[in-house]
C-alpha cells in the first residue's frame, strides 16, 4: 500500500513540474514577444495538458507492452508508435478547441470548428508527441532498470550458492583426513591402555562433529562461535602432539561479537600446526589473535615453525588458504585482505582484514 502511494505521489510531482515548467516557457516567451498574457490563464491550459499526459501513461505503457518497438523488425513497432503519438495529439488538441468553443462561443468565428482548429495549430502542439515518446522511453528504462535488478540478484544468489558449496567442500576435505588422524590418536591411547584419555578424546570428537553439524548452512557466526569451534579442534590436536603443541589466543573484547565466515579459521589454524608445529623437533608455538581498528576487523594466526624457505611466499600458500583467499574476494571484494608473511626459521604469519560487522 505504501509502495502504491508512494508511485502516485511520484506521479503527480512529475505532471505537477511538467505543468510549471510548461506554463513558465509559455508565459516568458510570451512576455519576450511584448504580449499581456496573465499567468493564471497560462497555468490552466499547461497543468491541464499535463495532467492529460499523466493519466494516459499507464495507457502509454501498456501500449508499449502490449506493441514493444522491436516488433516486426522495428518498422512495424515504431510505426505503430508513430501512429498513436499522433492520434493522442490530434485527439488532445480537437478535444481542447472543441472546450474552447463550448466554454467561450465567441472564440470560434466565423469559420466554425475546423476553421479555427486548422488556423491555431502550430508547431508547439507537435511536442505532445514527444511527451508520448518520453513516457515510452520512461518505460524502456524501468524495464532495464528492473532487469538489472533482476540480473543482479540472480547473481547474488548464484554467488551464494557457489559460497555455500564451497563451504560445504571445505568441511568434507577436512573430515577425512583430520578424522583418520584422530582415529589413529584414539586407537594409540586404547593399546597404551589410556583409557580415560580416549574416552575424553571421543568426547570431544563427538562435541566437534555436533558443531559442524549444527553449522552446516550457515554462511556467517561471530568470531566467538568460530573461537568455540575452534577450541574443541585445538584439543584433539593436542591430544595428537602430546606436550608439543601450545595455542594461545589473544582476542579483544570487541572483536568477539564481530561475524566473519564460518570456518573462516580453521584451515588457517591447521596449516600452522601441520605445516608449522609438526615438522618441527621441539614444541611448537601457534598464536590466534584479533582487534577492532575504526570499521574493520583484524584476525592473525602465527606460527614459530621453519617458515617458507626458498619459495615464494604466494606460491607456497596451499589449497587452504588459497581457498580463504577466493572466499573472502568473493563476499567482501576489494573490502578484505588476506596477506601472508614467512622469515626463515621465525615461522608463518597469517593476517586477515574484513570489514567490522556485528
Amino acid at each position: 500500500m505504501n509502495k502504491r502511494w508512494a508511485k502516485i505521489a511520484v506521479a503527480v510531482a512529475a505532471a505537477a513540474f511538467m505543468g510549471l515548467m510548461l506554463t513558465f516557457e509559455l508565459y516568458f516567451n510570451s512576455r519576450a514577444m511584448r504580449e499581456v498574457v496573465d499567468l493564471v490563464d497560462v497555468a490552466v491550459p499547461q497543468f491541464g495538458r499535463a495532467a492529460m499526459w499523466a493519466l494516459l501513461a499507464p495507457l502509454i505503457l501498456r501500449l508499449r507492452e502490449k506493441m514493444p518497438l522491436s516488433r516486426g523488425h522495428w518498422v512495424g513497432g515504431v510505426s505503430f508508435h508513430l501512429l498513436a503519438s499522433f492520434v493522442l495529439m490530434a485527439t488532445y488538441y480537437l478535444g481542447r478547441i472543441w472546450g474552447y468553443m463550448l466554454f467561450w462561443k465567441e472564440a470560434a468565428g466565423p469559420g466554425g470548428f475546423w476553421s479555427m482548429a486548422i488556423s491555431s495549430f502550430y508547431g508547439r502542439n507537435i511536442i505532445d508527441m514527444a511527451y508520448y515518446w518520453g513516457v515510452v522511453a520512461f518505460g524502456y528504462s524501468l524495464e532495464i532498470h528492473q532487469k538489472y535488478k533482476t540480473e543482479e540478484l540472480k547473481a547474488a544468489q548464484l554467488e551464494a550458492r557457489l559460497i555455500e558449496t564451497e563451504l560445504k567442500a571445505l568441511r568434507q576435505q577436512m573430515h577425512p583426513h583430520f578424522l583418520f588422524n584422530t582415529m589413529n590418536t584414539i586407537a594409540v591411547l586404547v593399546r597404551e591402555r589410556r583409557n580415560d584419555d580416549a574416552v575424553a578424546l571421543l568426547a570431544r570428537l563427538s562435541s566437534l562433529l555436533r558443531m559442524s553439524l549444527d553449522n552446516t548452512g550457515v554462511p556467517e557466526v561471530t568470531v566467538q562461535q568460530e573461537l568455540d569451534f575452534l577450541g574443541h579442534y585445538i584439543e584433539i590436536q593436542k591430544a595428537r602432539f602430546s606436550d608439543r603443541l601450545r595455542v594461545t589466543i589473544t582476542m579483544a573484547p570487541e572483536a568477539l561479537t564481530a561475524r566473519i565466515p564460518n570456518l573462516l579459521l580453521q584451515p588457517i589454524v591447521e596449516n600452522a600446526i601441520i605445516h608449522g608445529v609438526a615438522p618441527k623437533t621441539g614444541p611448537g608455538h601457534v598464536e590466534i589473535s584479533g582487534r577492532v581498528e575504526g570499521d574493520k576487523l583484524h584476525l592473525e594466526v602465527r606460527d614459530d615453525g621453519p617458515g617458507i624457505v626458498n619459495g615464494n611466499v604466494r606460491a607456497k600458500e596451499g589449497v587452504g588458504l588459497a581457498n580463504t583467499r577466493e572466499r573472502l574476494a568473493k563476499i567482501y571484494g576489494a573490502r578484505s585482505h588476506l596477506l601472508l608473511h614467512s622469515e626463515p626459521g621465525r615461522g608463518v604469519a597469517v593476517q586477515i582484514v574484513v570489514p567490522y560487522r556485528t
